[in-house]
C-alpha cells in the first residue's frame, strides 16, 4: 500500500517538475532565447531526476526479487512522459526561436510608425 502511495506521489511530483521547465523556456518576458535556454537547463536536469526516480518506483514491485534494468525504467509512464514532453518542448522552443529570429523582423518592418 505504501509503495502505491509513493508511486502516485512521485508521479505527481514528476508532472509538477515539468511545469517550471515549460515556464522557463517560454514565459520569461524580456529575455533573449539564449538566456531562456540557460534558465531552462537546470530545470531540465531537475525534472529528469524527478521523472527517473518516479520511473524507478514504477518499475519496482513488492514481490520482485530480481534487479532492475534500464530498459524497464525507460518503459515506465513517468520516463516516457518526460521524454515526450522534453522532445515537444525542444521542437516548440527551436521553432519559436527560428520564427522570432527570421520572421518577426519582417513583420515589424511593415508596421506604420
Amino acid at each position: 500500500m505504501l509503495l502505491d502511495l509513493g508511486k502516485a506521489l512521485s508521479f505527481l511530483i514528476s508532472l509538477l517538475s515539468l511545469y517550471p521547465l515549460f515556464f522557463a523556456a517560454f514565459f520569461v518576458p524580456g529575455t533573449h532565447w539564449q538566456d531562456r535556454l540557460l534558465l531552462a537547463s537546470d530545470k531540465v536536469v531537475l525534472s529528469a531526476l524527478c521523472c527517473f526516480v518516479s520511473g524507478i518506483l514504477f518499475s519496482t514491485s513488492e514481490h520482485r526479487q530480481s534487479t532492475l534494468t534500464a530498459q524497464e525504467v525507460f518503459a515506465t509512464l513517468p520516463v516516457r512522459l518526460y521524454v515526450l514532453a522534453l522532445g515537444g518542448m525542444a521542437v516548440l522552443f527551436l521553432s519559436s526561436w527560428f520564427i522570432d529570429t527570421y520572421y518577426m523582423p519582417l513583420f515589424w518592418k511593415n508596421l506604420p510608425h
